[in-house]
């Protein structure tokens, strides 16, 4: 997915940038990068792979380079980034989140049109330069962030630096998030709200879908005013938000904690205790707990220091092997119980299978699984969320071949709730792995969970139903 921080100051904002970009690394693992302005030295930028280390050791060594009250800077899982343009709409520097999904579409129509790409992201073309030559095809930044809206198909988020400021542009259907904080003398703007308390900023406001702001030390000017509909993604609630961050006013952690809590006050399987797969399913597991009343227990845990998401890695080998030695077992809490494991979601089951034998042989009497949304049975077509190569690499993909011959077949029934085929599909996957029980969450459960309106929340993955 990746995420940015962007900042305008009066007075220098590098450490604020450093600190605020740092606080989005739980959302990529590829690219990282920097650029700041001065009215001094001009723009200064830097960019460096994330895939054998981290942003703070990539980057520390370099910031007496970068000068400015501005800055903007991005977490990609994508391609290098910040890209730097100089253009009849001046000189900037512009970062985003996104997924393009007709990049070669949009491609041959500019090199029909003689224009030209720069960079190039293993062998391909930059998408973020891609969107920059589509903003400055308008006669202005506003003109030039509609004409991308307007062209691509899947989704665009971005952070423009320019000599006046930061301009902050999100998705026109809201699909990835952008807050504003603000604190004496500085703004901030940020794909996670959970990078502005240690800064001191205060959230703002949240940038609307659509919605085009002006960001200067002194005060945000509206340039666009958001779209009245907006499909935000619900993964973001499930997986890939760090717990204190809000969306849409509603926070990460207690969406996870109301999610566990309702599907625990309905579950009728006697169990010893509730866990957590770590990190993403504790909250679930802590609101479960209360919600059947029984004790939480950290029967496994997570080592922190070295070890990524194990959906990350582009090898099947490699994910399996980060899948297996990240996650450690506790004998003591596992011996003899009968113990019940909340977790975000099952996408490959790449941890799932590992982790129930390890669980069996460390003396689990039984395992349940509960998990906090329903079955994934579409692949994204909007947000970059994995490596994933198409939807066969989905359990529920591959279990749907292996009943009806085809993958595609009958996916409206798999996908509701208590539907023969869901029960099918959920008892396949449950007797694959040697659980005692699965469940997954419903969709109506979920949406409750966020506490926003069904129809502002894309829940495509899970049933289909988007706007596109």
């Amino acid at each position: 997915m990746g995420g940015f921080f962007g900042t305008v100051s009066k007075v220098g904002c590098v450490t604020d940038l450093f600190y605020g970009t740092d606080y989005n690394s739980h959302l990529g693992t590829k690219r990282a990068g920097m650029a700041t302005f001065s009215e001094e030295g001009g723009f200064v930028r830097s960019i460096h792979s994330l895939e054998n280390s981290y942003f703070r050791t990539k980057f520390e060594s370099e910031l007496a380079s970068f000068k400015g009250k501005s800055g903007i800077g991005v977490i990609s899982d994508t391609d290098p980034q910040p890209i730097m343009i100089n253009s009849h709409l001046g000189r900037f520097a512009i970062v985003t989140v996104a997924k393009i999904n007709n990049i070669d579409e949009l491609e041959k129509e500019m090199l029909d049109a003689n224009m030209h790409f720069a960079e190039m992201s293993m062998g391909k073309t930059n998408q973020t330069e891609l969107i920059a030559l589509l903003i400055v095809q308008g006669k202005d930044f506003v003109e030039g962030i509609e004409n991308v809206y307007n062209k691509i198909k899947g989704s665009c988020s971005m952070l423009i630096l320019t000599d006046d400021g930061i301009i902050v542009a999100r998705d026109k259907w809201g699909r990835t998030p952008i807050v504003i904080g603000k604190k004496d003398g500085a703004y901030a703007a940020t794909s996670e709200s959970s990078s502005l308390p240690n800064l001191d900023y205060e959230i703002e406001r949240y940038v609307g879908p659509g919605e085009i702001i002006r960001m200067r030390a002194d005060g945000l000017e509206q340039l666009r005013a958001p779209n009245e509909k907006m499909q935000v993604c619900s993964f973001l609630w499930v997986y890939y938000g760090f717990p204190v961050s809000c969306y849409e006013g509603r926070n990460v952690e207690e969406v996870r904690f109301m999610s566990g809590y309702k599907m625990g006050k309905t579950d009728t399987s006697e169990v010893d205790c509730a866990c957590g797969i770590p990190d993403s399913g504790v909250g679930m597991a802590l609101g479960y707990a209360e919600g059947k009343g029984v004790p939480y227990h950290r029967a496994i845990s997570k080592y922190t220091p070295t070890w990524p998401r194990s959906f990350t890695p582009s090898n099947q080998e490699m994910r399996s092997l980060v899948a297996k030695m990240k996650l450690i077992p506790n004998r003591a809490m596992l011996q003899g119980k009968r113990v019940l494991f909340c977790d975000d979601s099952i996408v490959r089951g790449t941890q799932l299978r590992d982790n129930v034998n390890v669980l069996y042989d460390y003396g689990a009497k039984e395992v349940h699984m509960r998990i906090a949304c329903p079955p994934l049975i579409y692949g994204c077509p909007f947000i970059g969320f994995t490596s994933s190569k198409g939807d066969m690499e989905l359990i529920t993909r591959r279990i749907i071949k292996e009943i009806e011959g085809d993958e595609n077949a009958k996916l409206a029934q798999y996908a509701t709730t208590d539907s023969p085929e869901y029960k099918e599909l959920v008892e396949r996957i449950r007797a694959r792995f040697g659980l005692t029980s699965l469940k997954f969450n419903t969709l109506e459960t979920l949406i409750e969970a966020i506490g926003l309106p069904k129809c502002k929340v894309c829940t495509h993955c899970f049933d289909g139903s988007s706007c596109f």
